[in-house]
């Protein structure tokens, strides 16, 4: 089995490819959520009209497995937090809803999508928002600092979700909230899928089991945790175990 950081600096590098353009440094799984030459599902499709006008051209890469922040009940004057915020397609939309008043932040470990989304954010003039270098693992964030958290299938690619979560406790503040929409299964993968790089980077090797990753966000201290809305994908693992995009919310209390 790869160590946390091998697993992190082969799905770094894919990513990089990815914010180059290139698409298919991403295995193309019929069903995946997160890209490829021949994507048949991607949720990003389902952005409103109004959310996608606040997209620039560039940022929608089609990586997302879900639509966070139809769900994180946004608001004007707040600070968001974006995890593994790629291009910024999050970070754009979330910025139109907290207004000059407010603020975004986007946090990715890849510094090709870092400049990828600096050259987006200069395209819209989105003087509220803000991309920062670093990892989910260790948040180049402040204790406390931000009403809500979001995240679009990116929590599958951390090693130790426990840390990522109990990062994200961290940060928010008292009555924050988090909307992450991420890849779980209900199923064993195989040794085999969890060493492919490809399936990593593609938001499948790293999936948990739905019941342990919602028993984690539990463990490390959230309430009312809810999945507000769910989709079974047509791939199988080699085992035969599904493969789901859910879109989780839970509150620090």
């Amino acid at each position: 089995m790869k160590t946390g950081d091998k697993i992190k600096e082969e799905v770094k590098e894919k990513y990089s490819e990815v914010a180059k353009g290139n698409l298919k440094a991403i295995k193309s799984i019929s069903g995946s959520c997160c890209g490829g030459d021949k994507v048949v599902v991607d949720m990003a499709l389902k952005y409103g009209d109004a959310d996608r006008d606040a997209i620039p051209d560039g940022a929608d890469l089609g990586l997302g497995c879900g639509t966070p922040t139809a769900f994180a009940d946004i608001k004007e004057g707040m600070t968001v937090l974006d995890l593994g915020s790629g291009a910024g397609i999050d970070c754009f939309i979330a910025s139109k809803y907290v207004g000059s008043a407010g603020k975004v932040i986007g946090v990715d470990m890849t510094e090709a999508m870092i400049r990828k989304a600096n050259e987006n954010k200069a395209k819209v003039n989105a003087a509220n928002v803000e991309f920062r270098l670093g990892e989910i693992e260790s948040l180049p964030v402040e204790n406390n600092a931000v009403d809500r958290v979001i995240s679009n299938c990116v929590i599958n690619l951390v090693p130790d979700k426990e840390v990522a979560f109990r990062e994200i406790h961290r940060v928010l503040k008292l009555g924050g909230k988090f909307t992450v929409s991420d890849i779980v299964v209900d199923g064993e993968i195989s040794d085999e899928e969890r060493r492919d790089a490809s399936l990593w980077a593609g938001c499948i090797s790293g999936a948990m089991d739905r019941k342990d990753y919602l028993a984690v966000i539990e463990k490390v201290g959230f309430k009312n945790v809810q999945v507000t809305s769910e989709k079974k994908y047509d791939y199988k693992l080699s085992g035969g175990g599904g493969l789901y995009s859910i879109t989780v919310v839970a509150a620090k209390e």
